[in-house]
């Protein structure tokens, strides 16, 4: 992909109107863009376009009138930008309908695909054929990006510092910045593992475990995500930074996290699929636990928090879940981190 660097007054497109995508779209017009947002649900369109909000997802909100929803998928076609940002179960079927373009495609879901275990990359790749890949993710929540507060993100290029020339004018803003990585993988290994391990210390909370439990989770999942990013060819300070240890301290410590809520709810005796049935708002970790502890064993690594979130989604008993894992034989902490073995 050869293109220079974007014009200022160049459209952006977003293909997503829930919170995180609306958000997107709102920081993006802050400084006056046109911003195109693909929205799924007509009524979401039609508010944002009428009444500058999206009442469904993101109510806090006032959009700029810079923001133009539409329900048409084409209509991002020609746009040289596209973020994308519906759940990661979909991704690959709303992209298709994109049309053909030498684009930059950023991907800002995150999650593996259930069934085949692909990473929100490859699935991208497929679908649109040409497109250059990009990944964001780091410590976000939707609301407080849209409330123009300070926010610090990966923006993992695939097409490495041409790439980033080309972006990172585009994306960055006063209060929102973006780091340089070329470590797509790791970008999205954080993001994904991150979720999972939300869930882990939601359970933990819903359970009154306590804050010392939540920390330690937080230590033994961050050991998990590093040993399976560097297993898939991540690189070890791509986790250890914002969009790996940065993003799963945020979304392990608030209940304005969908998974750390998620968890909770489990925690206190709810049920995983009655839960998952009422939820507007998609709880990325809850499908990705099982496609993540499955590609897990079959590579012989140990992610015990994985494997146990993933038993609690299937609907096994939290307390006892969460004692067979404080049950299990001790070692040194370095050995477990370093191995393979369970």
């Amino acid at each position: 992909m050869t293109r220079q660097g974007m014009s200022e007054h160049e459209t952006i497109g977003v293909i997503g109107a829930g919170a995180w995508g609306t958000a997107l779209a709102q920081m993006l017009s802050s400084d006056g863009r046109d911003v195109v947002l693909w929205a799924y649900e007509p009524e979401v369109a039609e508010a944002i376009n009428n009444e500058h909000r999206n009442p469904l997802y993101l109510p806090s909100a006032t959009l700029a009138p810079s923001i133009r929803a539409t329900g048409e998928i084409a209509d991002l076609a020609g746009l040289d930008t596209v973020l994308v940002v519906t759940p990661a179960q979909v991704l690959g079927r709303v992209l298709s309908g994109l049309p053909a373009h030498p684009r930059d495609l950023v991907l800002c879901s995150k999650g593996i695909e259930a069934g085949t275990g692909r990473m929100m990359n490859d699935v991208a790749r497929e679908a649109v054929p040409g497109s250059a890949i990009a990944v964001l993710s780091g410590p976000t929540f939707a609301h407080e990006v849209a409330a123009g507060l300070p926010t610090a993100v990966t923006l993992a290029c695939a097409g490495g510092t041409a790439q980033w020339d080309r972006l990172a004018p585009a994306i960055a803003r006063p209060a929102f910045r973006p780091y340089y990585s070329d470590d797509v993988i790791g970008a999205e290994i954080g993001g994904a593992v991150k979720n999972v391990l939300a869930i882990a210390c939601g359970v933990v909370d819903g359970l009154g475990l306590g804050q010392n439990a939540r920390a330690a989770l937080i230590a033994r999942g961050y050991a998990e995500m590093l040993r399976f990013g560097e297993a898939l060819g991540a690189r070890g300070e791509t986790l250890s930074g914002l969009c790996g240890l940065g993003d799963l301290v945020l979304t392990c410590s608030s209940t304005a996290s969908r998974n750390f809520s998620l968890g909770k709810a489990l925690g206190e005796g709810a049920v995983a699929a009655d839960l998952m049935a009422d939820r507007r708002t998609v709880a990325e970790g809850a499908y990705t636990a099982p496609v993540l502890a499955d590609l897990a064993a079959r590579r012989g690594i140990a992610m015990p928090i994985v494997t146990a979130v993933d038993a609690i989604i299937r609907g096994e008993d939290a307390r006892s879940i969460v004692a067979g894992l404080l049950a299990r034989p001790l070692k040194a902490e370095r050995d477990e981190a370093g191995s393979k073995g369970a």
